[in-house]
């Protein structure tokens, strides 16, 4: 095997931006290179010798000797603290946030443990700040909702106030870019929140606008009609925007938590006739709705959430695809889970909008034209998450789609 110049190996060890510190199989420290003592503040001289606990914050540190212990006992290479925080503490008694990579070997039968640290300030500082625009946009969002259940009693004068939110959001477009551009996350967010926004509010708020303003010149009792057609439109345009902002207001409770599963038994075929009825009844829709139900009965889950998952599923299933068609609803149930099935003629998905199908704001190619937020089907993931259940998409351009889901029944003692 070839040899490494040790001084390409010291070089190495000085000029590496990751700190390392290698400890004996007592726990001591044996050695630091310069990047731990920038990061903690200790001379070689300070550190060397001393019990590895001493870069460890007080309050953790009998923790870190015994999970050292059982580590020295099984080693392996490994990334500590996986789903929790890590600290260190440094020579003044201040605590960094850290990230620590463990690696060993065996020397004179000794063994020696490498940990690789970095030091995360920066990305919990902008973590941080990721949660607070995060609860600014909630907050936009649920204040948009105020607006919404007023425009019923007052629409000329709400649909003003609308257009101004929309206006100063537009307007902070830029203040959000700047803020948010050292986070890519939260940037694709936002990108995303007032592109669908400028998109999905602009037009039924100019429906509004313009039928409002309409209806001023048909002041005669013949008119009546006239006044009718531009009132329906108006309706129509404001239970759009009341879906939009259900929409964004339970993905934010989905990812604030603020969701839970409330099981109780009811009977899943009286849900499956109560929910394809009501689409039925719905003289918009002139689809042919087929349920078949094999073996389905009463069931332990959480029903309000089925009954959400449900409608968002046929509810895409009737609009991608033509009035008219097929829409067939096809439901099982074993001893401990039920599948539905939600097959239709529609548009279908090709296979490369398939892989982002649930993800936030997503629209596929060729549903540009059809209204929707794009946060349905990521809706129904989390849904689903709630109630350990499971998805499955099958998909043609042309031919339709096929949307499979099972739920588990809930048990009292499951997580």
């Amino acid at each position: 095997m070839m040899q490494v110049d040790p001084e390409h190996l010291t070089s190495l060890f000085e000029n590496a931006t990751e700190g390392i510190v290698l400890t004996n199989g007592n726990g001591n420290v044996v050695m630091i290179n310069p990047a731990i003592q920038r990061m903690f503040g200790y001379a070689p001289a300070e550190i060397i010798g001393k019990p590895v606990e001493t870069l460890v914050p007080v309050h953790v540190s009998p923790v870190h000797a015994e999970l050292r212990q059982q580590f020295y006992k099984s080693p392996q290479n490994r990334v500590m603290g996986h789903s929790r925080d890590l600290h260190g503490k440094r020579k003044d008694g201040s605590e960094l946030p850290v990230e620590v990579s463990l690696s060993f070997y065996h020397r004179n039968q000794e063994l020696f443990v490498i940990a690789f640290v970095v030091d995360i300030t920066i990305r919990k500082i902008a973590e941080k700040d990721l949660l607070a625009k995060q609860k600014e946009l909630e907050a936009m969002t649920e204040a948009m909702q105020v607006l919404n259940n007023e425009l019923e009693n007052k629409v000329k004068e709400r649909t003003t106030i609308l257009e101004e939110a929309l206006q100063k959001l537009e307007e902070s477009q830029t203040d959000l870019n700047e803020a948010l551009k050292k986070e890519k996350q939260l940037n694709e967010v936002k990108s995303s929140f007032v592109s669908l926004a400028s998109h999905e509010f602009r037009t039924p708020l100019s429906t509004i606008a313009s039928s409002a303003a309409i209806i001023g010149r048909y002041p005669e009792k013949e008119d009546q009609e006239k006044r009718e057609r531009h009132i329906i439109r108006i309706k129509e345009s404001v239970n759009h925007l009341n879906d939009i902002l259900e929409d964004f207001l339970s993905l934010g409770k989905l990812e604030d938590g603020k969701i839970s599963a409330n099981p109780a038994k009811f009977n899943l075929s009286a849900l499956l006739i109560e929910v394809t009825d009501d689409f039925i009844a719905n003289e918009k829709i002139s689809h042919q709705i087929k349920l078949i139900s094999e073996s389905v009965s009463d069931f332990f889950t959480d029903k309000k959430i089925v009954r959400n998952i449900l409608i968002n599923i046929l509810g895409n299933a009737i609009k991608f695809s033509a009035p008219g068609s097929l829409v067939i609803i096809h439901a099982t149930q074993k001893e401990h889970e039920f599948t539905i099935k939600i097959i239709d003629q529609g548009i279908g998905i090709s296979e490369q909008d398939q892989t982002q199908l649930f993800t936030s704001f997503f629209r596929g190619r060729n549903a540009a034209n059809v209204q929707g937020t794009g946060l349905g089907l990521n809706i129904v993931r989390r849904y689903l998450e709630l109630l350990r259940g499971r998805i499955l998409v099958s998909s043609q351009l042309g031919i339709g789609t096929r949307i499979e889901f099972t739920i588990p029944e809930f048990h009292m003692e499951s997580p």
